[in-house]
């Protein structure tokens, strides 16, 4: 009777949608600065389960887009130190819009174009919600309120290396700088209401250091968009440590949200806080601590 000898293949490796993603948010890595060792994606300990969850997440999210085409596409997202895009473009426009450069372009007579479409949508806006355009109190309204809106997202025509304006400067000095309680004014680009607050930045030098007067500029800049807190904080964090490369920065904003005290849930006390936290700030704890202290 022949005996059966078993062989033992080679296993044939598994692949796994997992592992791909893993891969991806390597590629994705990019130095915050031009520093080594600086910059959002160094200030993250090399830790497997945390880099494990945030894959399992991303896996998540691509497969619930795959089946509910809810996915946004990519050209309407603004950089995050996640991407590949920088921070600062190559003109200063900063996280442009589609329409950005055509706005910043405009001629004369474009301009008066641009104003003349804005006061006839708002001149509808009016009718569909039951008004009369043409009564004494509203005749004018349509061209208030385009001039408002354009003043309301003026950021959009600003550049960040004119703000700048060359006011970087060498200065020996390696502790902590702190521009606190700057006035935000920005729009909710969900509901097109204010919200408004107060911006707290600080950073830690690297022989480098700005006028002061240009991180409430930079705020103003970000601010005078279409925007979310959330990207307003990260937005004017990433700026400033591409402009100075820093030790660290840390933006903190609080402010209240004209979409939940008017409309919606109705909470008239609720403020929102958020942070960004880069280099230093992210890394050391004392560091941070000494700036929530302060701020």
């Amino acid at each position: 009777m022949a005996s059966t000898t078993n062989t033992l293949l080679p296993e044939t490796p598994q692949f796994h949608p997992l592992d791909k993603t893993i891969d991806l948010f390597d590629a994705l890595k990019v130095n915050g600065s031009g520093n080594e060792g600086h910059g959002p994606q160094h200030d993250v300990a090399q830790n497997s389960h945390a880099q494990a969850e945030r894959a399992r997440t991303a896996l998540a999210l691509n497969q619930r887009n795959a089946v509910t085409g809810l996915a946004t596409p990519q050209i309407s997202r603004p950089a995050t130190p996640y991407t590949l895009n920088p921070p600062v473009d190559f003109d200063g426009l900063s996280w442009p819009s589609l329409g950005t450069r055509a706005r910043l372009e405009a001629t004369p007579d474009e301009q008066k174009t641009r104003l003349a479409t804005l006061s006839g949508a708002i001149r509808t806006l009016l009718e569909c919600i039951g008004e009369d355009p043409d009564r004494e109190g509203l005749q004018d309204t349509p061209l208030r309120y385009a001039k408002a809106m354009l003043y309301f997202t003026k950021g959009y025509e600003e550049n960040l290396k004119t703000i700048i304006n060359n006011a970087v400067f060498e200065e020996d000095h390696d502790e902590l700088v702190i521009v606190k309680d700057i006035e935000i004014f920005s729009m909710c680009e969900h509901h097109l209401v204010p919200f408004t607050g107060k911006m707290h930045i600080g950073y830690i030098p690297n022989r480098k250091v700005l006028g002061l007067s240009k991180f409430a500029r930079i705020a103003e800049m970000f601010a005078r968009r279409l925007q979310l807190q959330e990207r307003l904080t990260k937005q004017v964090a990433m700026a400033i440590e591409e402009i100075l490369q820093p030790q660290g920065v840390a933006v903190v904003m609080e402010s209240a949200h004209l979409c939940m005290v008017m409309r919606g849930v109705g909470k008239t006390t609720a403020t929102t806080t958020t942070s960004s936290m880069l280099g230093i700030f992210r890394k050391s704890t004392r560091t941070r601590e000494e700036f929530m202290h302060l701020v």
